[in-house]
């Protein structure tokens, strides 16, 4: 009875304390933009946005590590890697939430095109795996996702991304689903060195998010970069560092109740 009643206690909290929706943001450098990333074209569009992938040049591979709201229970890892061919970049990535209680995998296979110099498509096709406890079981099931990204100007860059389109039932109990989730996002480049982004965010099943970030990179190798987001109000900010085949970014994200979520990231692309 005592591992029931706890079970149950830490499925009704996890909602609270950040769970993972399937569909969170990976990469360091989105994290310390407010979670903005639908425009944004590097190794973690593997799954922030798969339009992305059309405009890489080089393989790259990269690891994310998050400690949620500074708990070991709530972490969250990543791994991705993405390879650009002649017919468009393939990309795969991995994602774990969670501990022995309560844990979240979900793996991607990913594939991003451009249609033109101005547009690009991108797909994604998921396992979802979760699992409560050895007394509760596990739950698998396939979702997919879809993005675009087009350069409207040289300055403006507009991107969408929606993950399950199709509403992917998890378990028939309650009509479980795994969540729908859209998002709208467009940046501003004033020059090279800084951009400005404002991306909308809505899970239908609850209200929208808006995010607002700014990077700023006042010399090559650096990068200064903030974001806040609403629903609930999040604060965050962090740097890049441009190390030749290395970029190394940090991020700390700030929530008025539950407090600080440190985040890095390694990416390795290797030079011409």
């Amino acid at each position: 009875m005592k591992k029931i009643l706890f079970g149950l206690l830490v499925f009704n909290l996890l909602p609270f304390l950040g769970w993972s929706n399937g569909n969170d943001v990976i990469g360091a450098r989105s994290a310390a933009l407010g979670g903005f990333s639908t425009t944004l074209s590097d190794v973690w569009s593997t799954s922030n946005n798969q339009a992305g992938l059309g405009y890489l040049t080089e393989m790259t591979g990269g690891i994310y590590y998050e400690s949620r709201f500074m708990l070991k229970e709530t972490s969250y890892k990543a791994g991705a890697f993405a390879l650009p061919t002649k017919l468009g970049a393939f990309g795969l990535n991995v994602k774990s939430f969670g501990y022995s209680l309560y844990n979240q995998t979900q793996a991607g296979l990913s594939y991003g095109q451009k249609l033109t110099d101005k547009i690009a498509l991108g797909v994604q096709l998921n396992y979802f795996n979760v699992k409560l406890n050895q007394d509760y079981g596990q739950k698998s099931t396939f979702t997919a996702a879809i993005g675009l990204m087009a350069h409207l100007s040289e300055e403006i860059t507009l991107g969408v991304h929606v993950f399950n389109p199709t509403r992917v039932k998890l378990a028939d109990y309650n009509n479980e689903r795994v969540p729908t989730i859209m998002k709208l996002g467009l940046d501003y480049k004033f020059s090279e060195k800084v951009f400005l982004g404002v991306e909308t965010e809505k899970d239908i099943n609850y209200d929208a998010v808006v995010k607002v970030a700014v990077e700023y990179n006042p010399i090559d190798i650096l990068y200064l970069r903030g974001g806040v987001a609403t629903n609930p109000h999040m604060s965050s900010f962090g740097f890049g560092l441009k190390l030749k085949d290395l970029k190394l970014d940090l991020s700390s994200s700030f929530h008025q109740t539950l407090g600080l979520t440190p985040a890095v990231s390694i990416v390795y692309s290797p030079s011409k």
